[in-house]
């Protein structure tokens, strides 16, 4: 698979995420039946920490593995080694952290919970190494595999635990299954050994300090709204609010994560040769954004169906945050693929300065958001931030990575413009009232979906589709014949 090209390698990963998705939604929609958003609302909390201290023992070392093509295989053991040792430091940490949480959200619970998620904790900053050089030799199949059986498997078992009334011991037992699982085949057939010698870190230094720092920034500005929404509105509202965001979030990493998990591995062959990157980058750009022309659309138009229909009734609440959320998923599929050119090229510095730009609008946008005291603000003050994200991140990439012009690339989306305001007066024009969620969720789709097509063929860019199905070949040759 050394010479795998993005398209064949995001065909398996396509297969693999969307085998896992249809797992995990399954999963979700039973749990969501079972437990209640107060269940949520208190794991949402703790989830936000969870992430946080993984990320800090991260430290930017696995987009550097896969990023330096001259680590020997002593230089990954004692890399490895390196996290063994910050991963049982951090837990150890993690587990402490719990008590003084319980006492912010007063709430003793976060006790128990804390030192069930440090060995989580634990496992994950273990699986840091091993997946980054499946992901560095291209063993998308392995990992997509592996990732599918995980699921399943957890996912089967957090639900038992669910109906014998774990509550939301089920959700934090499921994290602390997924991270043990994956480590234990990640060790089978590894060639990772103990090496307590850390000169290779050094190699990486660089690269990993920008991207450990961009990685901190980040992290803390797309949570600062479970943060605060959790402090100041309480659990409920924040159990409402994560489960609108977390389904807006479906199709932004479903779909981008299908692309952008290959980009790195690939493109960072090229790293030296920017023009090539830059060729096949836009490509891929064009594509997820009209893929997320029609989900933007179709979501904002269907909030209410999609939420009733995969949640049930009782998380009618978090249908007009998903509504204004989902007006940023268009922006968020583009702008989800930036990290990791800026990673292949290696300018992680300027990752750095684009996330702090970022973070300061979100951070100020969310802010408003909870002053104002209503979910759908912090909705709103969210999507704006995603909107000025976008622009200044793309200047910094398009005009300080690649030194071309910053409106040649924004004019890449004239299509994309079209087709959204097709979709959307599509939408309008054929609206009708139907009282069946699930009649009138696949009426809706059929409309958009037409909507969707028409503007396709208006604007050309249907050949695209067929190029990447392959039908563009077919019709080729079906015409000189």
């Amino acid at each position: 698979m050394a010479n795998i090209s993005i398209k064949k390698a995001a065909l398996i990963n396509f297969i693999a995420k969307y085998s896992n998705i249809l797992i995990q939604l399954l999963v979700n929609c039973i749990l969501a039946r079972i437990l209640t958003p107060d269940d949520y609302g208190i794991v949402a909390v703790i989830t936000v920490f969870i992430s946080f201290f993984t990320m800090i023992a991260d430290m930017g070392i696995g987009p550097a593995i896969i990023q330096n093509k001259e680590l020997s295989n002593r230089d990954v053991s004692e890399i490895f080694t390196f996290t063994i040792l910050t991963g049982v430091i951090i837990s150890i940490i993690f587990a402490l952290f719990s008590y003084p949480l319980s006492k912010i959200y007063d709430n003793n619970v976060y006790i128990y919970l804390g030192m069930i998620l440090s060995i989580s904790i634990l496992f994950n900053i273990l699986n840091i190494v091993p997946n980054s050089l499946l992901l560095k030799e291209k063993k998308f199949k392995t990992l997509g595999v592996r990732t599918i059986i995980i699921n399943f498997l957890c996912g089967m078992i957090t639900i038992a635990l669910a109906l014998v009334g774990a509550k939301y011991y089920s959700l934090v037992i499921n994290s602390l299954l997924v991270g043990f699982f994956t480590f234990s085949i990640n060790c089978y057939g590894s060639n990772l050994k103990i090496k307590f010698s850390f000169s290779s870190i050094k190699k990486i230094k660089q690269f990993s300090s920008y991207q450990f720092s961009f990685n901190f920034i980040n992290y803390f500005s797309r949570n600062l709204d479970n943060l605060l929404i959790g402090k100041f509105m309480g659990q409920v509202p924040l159990g409402y609010y994560d489960k609108a965001y977390k389904l807006m979030l479906y199709p932004v990493s479903n779909l981008t994560f299908v692309i952008t998990p290959v980009l790195h591995p690939i493109l960072s062959d090229y790293q030296n040769d920017k023009d090539i990157i830059y060729e096949k980058y836009i490509k891929v750009v064009k594509l997820l954004a009209l893929l997320g022309a029609f989900i933007s659309v179709y979501c904002f138009f269907s909030a209410d169906e999609i939420i009733r229909i995969m949640f049930g009734n009782q998380w009618g609440t978090s249908v007009a945050s998903f509504k204004i959320l989902s007006i940023s998923i268009c922006v968020q599929m583009v702008l989800s693929s930036s990290g990791t050119i800026f990673q292949a090229t290696n300018e992680t510095k300027k990752m750095f300065y684009a996330g702090l730009l970022g973070a300061g609008a979100n951070i100020l946008m969310i802010i408003i958001g909870v002053l104002k005291g209503k979910i759908e603000y912090v909705a709103i003050g969210v999507v704006i931030a995603y909107m000025l994200n976008f622009i200044t991140c793309y200047y910094l990439l398009i005009k300080k990575v690649f030194n071309r012009k910053l409106t040649e690339f924004m004019m890449e989306f004239r299509s994309t413009i079209l087709i959204l305001v097709i979709c959307s007066l599509f939408m309008v024009i054929f609206e009708i009232n139907i009282n069946n969620c699930m009649i009138s969720a696949a009426y809706k789709f059929v409309i958009c979906g037409s909507g969707y097509v028409l503007s396709l063929y208006l604007t050309k860019e249907i050949n695209m589709f067929l190029s990447i199905l392959g039908l563009d070949k077919k019709r080729k040759i079906e015409t000189t014949s």
